[in-house]
């Protein structure tokens, strides 16, 4: 069997990766549903799902079952978030609305052993799978092995783009697009100039300072537009969208064909 991949090979892989986002439906089977529709990573979010700590570990081990890297938003930035999600096991951490190269300084110390973090130590657990091992060796690849990512979504962010995407050990700036819409004050507006420009800067800062780009997008043409701004990792939509939009149009497809419906 090949080497299974990782979040972090398909950094070092400057080709497109599609993955998806799961908020809805953490199920024994939905790492093999990923990857049998050719996700190449998924997005755990525990920032606007019930997901507790429980559910997550038990998401990651089905994940793993399927061979598909993992990504975790943690509900905030604070150590305990981020270090429980990585000691359960992710390969990537997403802290939400980072504004400042200080915020994004912490996620990194956060996540990372000493020397180069703060992380605390816990080995023969979930993130090592369950294998022990000589610490120092243990605490480099683990090191080594996890993604720091960084999410811009306000307008505070985007000023601070450049600071932000410059912090040592930063792997990954990802764009919340809706949310920095918002908070610009265009809600939904991706089209006008204001989102168009404070997307436009960060991008930039995210290549300047050698970062991978990533976002979600929900359409074909949304995903046009992210390779053309330079994002390499791509969310095509969420568990609960996609699910809703498939059947909706199934659903009026059936309707469309009953004649007695399109009589009344």
């Amino acid at each position: 069997m090949t080497e299974a991949p990782t979040l972090r090979s398909l950094l070092e892989d400057d080709r497109l990766h599609p993955g998806h986002i799961v908020m809805e439906f953490a199920t024994p089977g939905i790492g093999h549903i990923l990857a049998a529709a050719g996700a190449e990573f998924c997005f755990l979010d525990m920032e606007h799902s019930g997901f507790d700590y429980g559910t997550l570990k038990s998401a990651l081990r089905y994940l793993e079952a399927a061979r598909v890297p993992s990504i975790v938003r943690v509900p905030s930035g604070s150590y305990h978030h981020v270090a429980r999600a990585l000691d359960l096991g992710a390969e990537g951490i997403v802290v939400p609305m980072v504004g400042s190269a200080d915020e994004a300084a912490a996620l990194v110390r956060h996540a990372r052993y000493a020397p180069e973090g703060e992380r605390g130590c816990a080995f023969g657990i979930a993130h090592d799978r369950y294998r022990g091992g000589v610490p120092a060796e243990l605490m480099a690849a683990a090191n080594a092995r996890t993604v720091t990512i960084a999410l811009v979504e306000t307008a505070e962010g985007a000023r601070n783009a450049d600071a932000i995407a410059a912090t040592p050990g930063l792997d990954v700036v990802w764009v919340g697009h809706f949310d920095l819409s918002a908070s610009l004050g265009v809600p939904g507006d991706f089209a006008c100039s204001t989102f168009r420009d404070a997307m436009a800067a960060i991008c930039a800062a995210a290549k300047r300072h050698g970062k991978t780009l990533a976002r979600l997008v929900a359409t074909p043409a949304e995903a046009d537009q992210a390779v053309r701004d330079g994002f390499r990792l791509i969310a095509y939509g969420g568990d609960a969208l996609l699910l809703r939009r498939a059947l909706a149009e199934g659903a009026e497809h059936i309707r469309a064909l009953d004649p007695r419906r399109a009589a009344t």
